[in-house]
C-alpha cells in the first residue's frame, strides 16, 4: 500500500521507476550530478563565446561530471568540516546547501599534480519520497587524551524547518526549467485570484461554482484536458511517480527524533502525519499556527507502545537546541 501511494495509487512498474534499479530506488532515490572544478585554473566550458574569450595561451582544466544515486540529502549542521569553520547553520536548506559543496584535493592533468578543487553537487532526478538525515552525530578527535582513541558526540545546536520544503534551488537546470514550467502557473493563478479578490469578486463561489460543473460534466472536464495535453508541449519527468505539474514543493510527513545527550544512548520516536482529509475525501478546515501561514494539522507521536496526539506546531519545536526530542530523520513526500 505503502508503495503504490507514493505512485499515485498504480503498482510501480518499469516505466514508474525511470531508469532506477529497484523499487527503493524509486521512491527515495536522488540521482545527483556533481561537478569538479579546479579553483588554480581556466576551466572549459560549453558555451562557445565564453571558449573564445578564453587565453589561448592559458592552462585549461575541464570540468569533471559525475553522476550517483543518493537515498537521502544531508543537513551539515556543525557549520563546517572542521572546529575554525565560522559558518553558523540555523535552517535546514543552509545545512543542505552546505553539505553539496566543498572543497578537496585532486590530481591536475594540466599541471601535473596535485591541486585545489572545488565540489558541486545538484540534484538531476527529484524523488516521489525525500529524506533528510541531520548531522547530529560526529567523531572528534582527541589527540590530548591517552588512548588517542577519539569520542562520539553530538551537536544540539537547533536548526528550523517547516512543513513544506522547496527543493529548487538545489536542483540542476534541467530539472528546474521543468519545475519552472508549474511554478510559473501557479504564481500566475495566485496573481489572477488576488486581482479578482481586489476587484470584490467572490473567489469561493467561483470555486464552488467550477466544482459543481466538474461534477455535473465530467466527461466534458476529461475532454478538456486532452485538449489540454495535445496544445502544451509535453515536460520531461523530473522523477518516478512525481504528480502532474510539480514544482519541487515536498510536505513533511514524518520525523523521527532523538532525545539525550549521548551518541550512544538516548531515546528515539516517531512522529507521523495524520490523515487531514474529511470522510468526502475534501480537506478538512484547518486552523493556521499563531503569526504564521503554517497548517496546524493533526499529527501523532510513537513513543514504543504509546500513541498520542500533536499539532504541526508540537513538530517544529524539534529543531533542537536543548534536552528536548529533536529531529534526526525527516521524511517528505511530494506535494500535489
Amino acid at each position: 500500500p505503502t508503495l503504490r501511494a507514493a505512485f499515485g495509487g498504480e503498482k510501480p512498474s518499469g516505466e514508474h521507476l525511470d531508469g532506477a534499479d529497484n523499487v527503493i530506488d524509486a521512491v527515495f532515490g536522488l540521482k545527483m550530478e556533481e561537478t569538479l572544478t579546479c579553483d588554480e585554473l581556466t576551466t572549459t566550458t560549453t558555451d562557445k563565446d565564453d571558449a573564445m574569450d578564453t587565453d589561448a595561451n592559458a592552462l585549461v582544466e575541464p570540468a569533471v561530471v559525475s553522476y550517483d544515486l543518493h537515498r537521502k540529502l544531508v543537513c551539515n549542521i556543525q557549520g563546517g568540516s572542521d572546529a575554525s569553520s565560522q559558518v553558523n547553520i540555523t535552517h535546514i536548506g543552509e545545512g543542505i546547501q552546505l553539505s553539496l559543496t566543498g572543497k578537496l584535493e585532486k590530481y591536475s592533468d594540466a599541471l601535473g599534480r596535485n591541486a585545489q578543487w572545488t565540489r558541486s553537487q545538484k540534484i538531476a532526478r527529484l524523488p516521489p519520497c525525500l529524506v533528510v538525515q541531520f548531522g547530529r552525530f560526529y567523531w572528534k578527535a582527541t589527540p590530548d587524551s591517552q588512548d588517542h582513541a577519539g569520542v562520539k558526540c553530538k551537536v544540539m545546536k537547533p536548526v528550523g524547518f517547516q512543513s513544506v520544503f522547496d527543493v529548487y534551488e538545489f536542483c540542476n537546470d534541467k530539472v528546474r526549467k521543468v519545475l519552472k514550467v508549474a511554478r510559473d502557473k501557479a504564481l500566475a493563478e495566485e496573481e489572477d485570484r488576488v486581482a479578482k479578490k481586489l476587484r470584490g469578486e467572490d473567489v469561493e463561489d467561483d470555486k464552488k461554482e467550477d466544482a459543481k460543473m466538474e461534477e455535473d460534466d465530467e466527461e466534458a472536464a476529461a475532454l478538456q484536458a486532452a485538449l489540454a495535453m495535445s496544445v502544451e508541449p509535453e515536460q520531461a519527468p523530473v522523477g518516478p511517480g512525481l504528480p502532474h505539474e510539480f514544482q519541487g514543493l515536498y510536505e513533511l510527513f514524518a520525523v523521527v527524533t532523538h532525545k539525550g545527550r549521548d551518541a550512544d544512548g538516548g531515546h528515539y520516536m516517531g512522529w507521523v502525519k495524520a490523515d487531514n482529509t474529511a470522510s468526502n475525501g475534501s480537506d478538512k478546515k484547518r486552523e493556521k499556527i499563531a503569526d504564521s501561514e503554517e497548517d496546524n494539522d493533526d499529527w501523532f507521536v510513537f513513543d514504543d507502545d504509546e500513541v498520542s496526539p500533536c499539532k504541526t506546531e508540537d513538530i517544529l519545536k524539534l529543531k533542537g537546541g536543548g534536552d528536548w526530542h529533536m529531529s534526526y530523520l525527516n521524511f517528505y513526500r511530494a506535494k500535489k
